[in-house]
């Protein structure tokens, strides 16, 4: 099955919206053995609407549109829709329905532009909407389909999800592509397939798939089989001499996040971790409880970005600050043994930086940042040398903090 998206939305083409929509279905739909073999993003117009679906149909199968659905008078997609199909639009009463409960509900009244988004193409398969108000849509034209969802990503996935990846899969029968990807912090692409340039040839000789997948801080490395689930246990082979070779950096499989990783970890050993921040400002311990459950193992934090307030909450001596500077071992390191004190927990990882893009020096450049961890019995800490961009710079902070704790919990 050839499957074409069309992402439709003038935010989209200034860049005031990233398109998240066309990863995240180009990311769900290869899991299932189906290639996208193109993506295009228009304006919202008729003519280009128009012409994206006429050229997809020309060489797709299957497009999926998200965008131009929803209750103001530029979300024209359903009209034109029709108008290529020469089909009427019609008021579903299913959907009109659930319009009326959903704002029945919120107390809140119901206009005649969000009756309007319950109609849609006369003969349209309804793909039920349970995060909002415009329902998707499932169309069948001339042996080829076309699926119409809403742009805002929450609803667009629940939509694929829970209607559209199971009419999918019927249509286009059960795919034999099998993927599982294992994930790697602290080490990047060209170190891992230098290190392992033997296993990467074997792995491509023996006809299997191997994707890098890098984001900052991560790379995640993907194998895959045209066999189906069949070779898991192939694959399992080298994933394990990927982990035997990277024992500090390998950290999990699929979509596991590190902060879910070390979660796990601190509840298995009943621990406790704190965070005592500078640099990254309370994004280390917001990546902490981002996972559900974090309650049971995360006792709090304090963000202490002033040279006063490291002094005052976290007894660092004032004379460091014109010795060695508040971005050093010493400060780094007094921040973390004061800080499980504070919280009296069994883990306080420390951070203190320079983020940027000013206030660097030529002895530390912008993107210095010594990472401090204290445990019952020690203390130790490591400097980083990340680079200029700031929101990177906090992201790297944290990503390589939980990776310090991760290595501490199992002792590597």
């Amino acid at each position: 099955m050839k499957v074409e998206l069309i992402s439709i939305g003038d935010e989209l083409l200034i860049g005031q919206t990233i398109n998240t929509n066309a990863a995240w279905l180009g990311q769900e739909l290869s899991l299932r053995g189906i290639t996208i073999t193109q993506c295009v993003t228009i304006p919202d117009t008729e003519k280009a609407i128009h012409e994206a679906i006429e050229n997809g149909f020309n060489h797709a199968d299957l497009l999926i549109l998200t965008g131009g659905l929803g209750p103001t008078k530029d979300d024209i997609t359903k009209k034109v829709i029709a108008n290529y199909i020469n089909r009427d639009l019609v008021i579903d009463p299913i959907t009109l329905s659930r319009v009326e409960a959903y704002f029945s509900s919120r107390n809140r009244p119901m206009l005649d532009v969000n009756i309007q988004q319950a109609a849609v193409p006369e003969g349209t398969l309804i793909l039920t909407n349970e995060h909002g108000t415009a329902p998707g849509m499932w169309i069948e034209h001339e042996g080829k389909i076309l699926i119409s969802l809403p742009g805002v990503p929450y609803e667009m996935k629940g939509i694929m999800q829970d209607e559209a990846f199971p009419r999918i899969a019927e249509k286009s029968g059960e795919s034999t592509l099998f993927h599982k990807t294992i994930l790697t912090q602290g080490v990047g692409e060209s170190t891992i397939a230098n290190t392992m340039q033997d296993w990467e040839s074997e792995i491509r000789e023996r006809g299997f798939g191997l994707a890098y997948l890098p984001s900052p801080g991560q790379v995640r490395i993907r194998l895959s089989s045209s066999n189906g689930s069949q070779d898991e246990s192939i694959l399992d082979g080298y994933f394990k001499q990927l982990e035997e070779t990277f024992p500090k950096n390998v950290f999990g499989y699929g979509e596991l996040t590190l902060a879910e990783v070390v979660g796990a970890l601190l509840l298995e050993r009943k621990a406790t971790v704190s965070t005592a921040e500078s640099c990254t400002g309370g994004a280390l311990s917001q990546a902490i409880v981002a996972v559900s459950g974090a309650s049971n193992y995360f006792e709090g934090s304090v963000v202490t970005y002033s040279n006063a307030l490291k002094n005052k909450h976290l007894n660092v001596p004032m004379n460091l600050f014109t010795t060695v500077g508040a971005v050093s071992q010493e400060v780094v390191e007094i921040m973390a043994v004061e800080g499980r004190k504070k919280f009296d927990s069994d883990y306080c990882l420390s951070v203190s930086g320079i983020a940027g893009p000013n206030g660097g020096t030529d002895e530390k450049p912008v993107g210095t940042v010594w990472i401090g961890l204290a445990t019952k019995n020690k203390v130790y800490s490591k400097k980083f040398l990340f680079a200029n961009n700031r929101d990177r710079n906090v992201q790297l902070s944290v990503l390589y903090a939980l990776n310090m704790l991760r290595c501490e919990l199992l002792g590597i």
